[in-house]
């Protein structure tokens, strides 16, 4: 069987890949080297220079097309910069449709580094499509979308979003990070960039950190690698190499993510004392329909607002939490929780957080792959 025609969970450990051409080694070797030796002057077997490509990325970046249903990678220095890298395509003067509940590093890289450059930055609620269409305009190149949300897990019908987008010849850029391949796959959905900060799922064991961009088209892959090797801003061979190696454990580790993250968010929903629940898989939840219909599950990371809805109260649960973390960052596989409002989304004023949710006593959960029996246990003795 080609390897083009693996099932997502074999193309993890398979797609893309092949032995290493020097003595057959299973796992792509670690060259840890800065240039490559030349015969001629540009007489070289495919790499001159390990900022514009390194055999151990090259082998990461396949993957990560591969299990997107791609045709090209690109692996990055973080999330952060293959995002810049999607801005840098654009010019001044242009507009981006951006959701309203991001991450707080891509809020902060949108308004304190690239608006000061003349690109003009709409961030909106995108489960209408009326309202994403009434702030279209001639200038606008790109649709900036995060779902499932974070942390308000708010999810958008990337379908719908790309209708719109062709219908107005524009850019449909997805942060896959949340959902990962394994539960969505924005290009199939209709998207032009599946951007994710592998750091997260991919990576899975909290130790590197990396981002990634999957594409189709090749002449938008050639002008991203354009930027990617301009502007330098890649990951190095090690952490490649350790990027890989999760990705070959993310359908198994996925499958215990949402396993306990539905008997997390089910427990959180039932306690006496939490007051709201965020979690798409609820039927309540305004989105989970849509979330049914574009998603293989609904994950692992949870929001929500214990009783009385105050600072002090999240604060007092997360700083008594023990199995649970009190860490930045989500998707190893050990769980942490954190307090957007002073942590991730910090740099979010807080007029802004608030209209989109992320009040002071909301708390984000990144569940784990531990027992589950023991995760409720840490969440009872901390909630009380």
């Amino acid at each position: 069987m080609a390897k083009k025609e693996l099932k997502f969970n074999s193309k993890t450990i398979h797609g893309g890949q092949r032995p290493d051409k020097a003595y057959g080694a299973v796992m792509p070797p670690i060259y840890q080297t800065s240039t490559y030796a030349q015969s001629t002057p540009g007489g070289h077997q495919g790499f001159e220079y390990s900022r514009s490509g390194n055999p151990t990325r090259t082998a990461l970046e396949n993957s990560l097309a591969s299990i997107e249903n791609g045709q090209y990678g690109l692996a990055f220095a973080s999330g952060l910069s293959a995002m810049d890298a999607v801005i840098k395509l654009l010019n001044p003067g242009d507009e981006v449709i951006s959701t309203n509940d991001l991450y707080g590093g891509s809020y902060r890289l949108f308004r304190q580094v690239f608006e000061k450059y003349g690109i003009v930055f709409h961030f909106i609620g995108m489960q209408d499509m009326a309202a994403i269409e009434e702030k279209i305009n001639k200038n606008t190149k790109l649709v900036w979308v995060e779902t499932p949300t974070n942390p308000m897990m708010n999810v958008v019908d990337i379908k719908a979003v790309s209708a719109l987008a062709k219908k107005h010849d524009l850019l449909l850029a997805i942060d896959n990070t949340f959902a990962t391949p394994y539960l969505q796959q924005p290009l199939d959905l209709g998207a032009d960039i599946v951007m994710h900060s592998a750091t997260k799922y991919l990576g899975g064991h909290s130790d590197v950190v990396v981002g990634a961009l999957i594409v189709n088209d090749k002449e938008l892959a050639d002008k991203l690698y354009f930027i990617q090797n301009a502007s330098g801003a890649v990951c190095g061979p090690m952490d490649s190499f350790l990027t890989l190696r999760g990705i070959k454990t993310l359908h198994v580790r996925m499958q215990r993510h949402n396993e306990n993250g539905e008997i997390i968010a089910k427990y959180l929903n039932d306690h006496p004392k939490i007051e709201k629940v965020y979690w798409p898989g609820f039927e309540d939840h305004p989105d989970h329909d849509i979330a049914k219909s574009q998603m293989n599950g609904f994950g692992g990371m949870i929001s929500f607002i214990p009783k009385g809805g105050t600072f002090e109260a999240a604060v007092k649960i997360v700083e008594k939490l023990e199995v649970f973390t009190l860490a930045e960052s989500l998707g190893g596989v050990e769980s942490l929780a954190g307090h957007p409002a002073s942590m991730t989304h910090a740099s979010i004023p807080k007029e802004e957080r608030e209209k989109s949710g992320v009040v002071d006593a909301l708390i984000r959960l990144s569940v784990g792959i531990e027992d589950v029996d023991d995760l409720i246990a840490d969440l009872g003795q901390a909630i009380g």
